[in-house]
Order: structure tokens, then sequence, then C-alpha cells
């Protein structure tokens, strides 16, 4: 699949504060970095790639235009996305990472801005942050690929699982219908006679006309 990368602006990162800012213990536990895109028009999303400095947690929120193009609105589009299998070993830290559209939680078309929330709860490390940001969209013309949201979409503590309304079918009916098929397989086995049939035998006894002597 083509994509375009989309020029942008990464703006300063921004720290909230953990612990008391009054004491040089306050270490910064959440940075969040906003991304806009100056003089371009919206467009949908394809690709988010980045390089992770020891951050642990990703969750991206999206400014889009609405379908009336009066208003703007922010949702959230990925939500505590694990970057370090483990905040407090090295792992991932470093790693290259790359986030598809059809992984968001939310529609990323008509895209505006981009706001990336950072979270690093543990205190080995002194700083954290992703480092070479890009951002793709589809080229124009390009073929795209959908995904069943249930199979592709992250499903975080906070969400509940798939529903029918995202493709999966409903447990008591697969159980109704499983029920009928063993109904239905027995019925068809009792039918069938265990009486075992000889080839030339009628009612248990044989005509002599139909045995060959030698």
């Amino acid at each position: 699949m083509s994509r375009v990368l989309v020029p942008c602006h990464v703006k300063s990162t921004v720290a909230l504060q953990v612990g008391d800012v009054r004491t040089s213990q306050g270490r910064p536990g959440v940075l969040v970095i906003d991304v806009t895109f100056p003089g371009l028009p919206p467009f949908e999303l394809q690709e988010i790639t980045f390089k992770n400095y020891y951050t642990a947690f990703l969750s991206i929120r999206v400014r889009q235009q609405t379908a009336g193009h009066t208003l703007a609105k922010w949702v959230t589009c990925l939500r505590d996305y694990s970057l370090m299998p483990d905040p407090h070993s090295e792992e991932g830290a470093q790693e290259y990472v790359s986030l598809f559209k059809h992984q968001m939680l939310c529609d990323m078309a008509r895209v505006l801005e981009l706001r990336l929330i950072l979270r690093q709860p543990s205190p080995l490390w002194l700083s954290f942050t992703v480092e070479e940001l890009q951002i793709y969209q589809q080229e124009p013309n390009s073929p795209s690929v959908t995904f069943p949201k249930w199979l592709s979409h992250p499903v975080s503590n906070e969400q509940p699982a798939p529903s029918v309304e995202q493709g999966l079918p409903d447990p008591s009916r697969v159980s109704s219908e499983v029920q009928q098929m063993w109904a239905l397989t027995e019925m068809i086995r009792a039918s069938h006679t265990s009486t075992r049939i000889g080839r030339f035998d009628v009612d248990g006894c044989y005509d002599l006309n139909l045995l060959s002597y030698t």
C-alpha cells in the first residue's frame, strides 16, 4: 500500500508533574506533544512511526473535522498502548514503532491535529519521549484494506469485550445451533440399523437358486 509523508509541526513537549513540584523529588510522569499540520487540509491518517525513548505507555487523541465542516472535536484514538512490557526494565525502551489506522479506536479521516500523551510511571528513567516522529497518509487513488474492528483494534482493560456489532457471533445463538446439530446427528444415528445384512439372505433365509457350488 502506497503512503505519503505528511508535513507536520511537532510542538515543544509539555510536562505534567507527578509529585510535589516544590521539591526536587517531583518528576514528570506524563508528557504531552501536540502535532499540527499548517496549511494542510483535513486528511486521512494512514500510519504513525517513531522511535521510542523510554516511554512506557502511549495514548493519542485526534482533532477531527465533523461531517458538517462547522466544528472540530477531540476524540481518543489510542489508549494506553504499551511500548515497554515492563516500565522498570529496558525492553522496548528504544524500539522503532509503527502504528496503523486499523489499530486505532476511531476513524482516522478528516484529521486536523494530533496530541500524543506519553506516560512513564517508573522512577528509574530520568527522561522519556518519542523521537523521529513521522505521519503518513494514504496516497490518492491507492486501494485501501479494511479490517474487522474486533480483530484489528487493541482492547484495553478499560474497554468491554467485542460485541455482536463488532462482528462476533452471539454466544447463545452459537450454543443453540450446536445443540440442534447434535440432536440431528443422534436422530440419523438412531435411524440406521445395526443388523448385518447378508448378501443373498431374505428374511434370514437363503434361496438355494442364488447359491453357487464348486
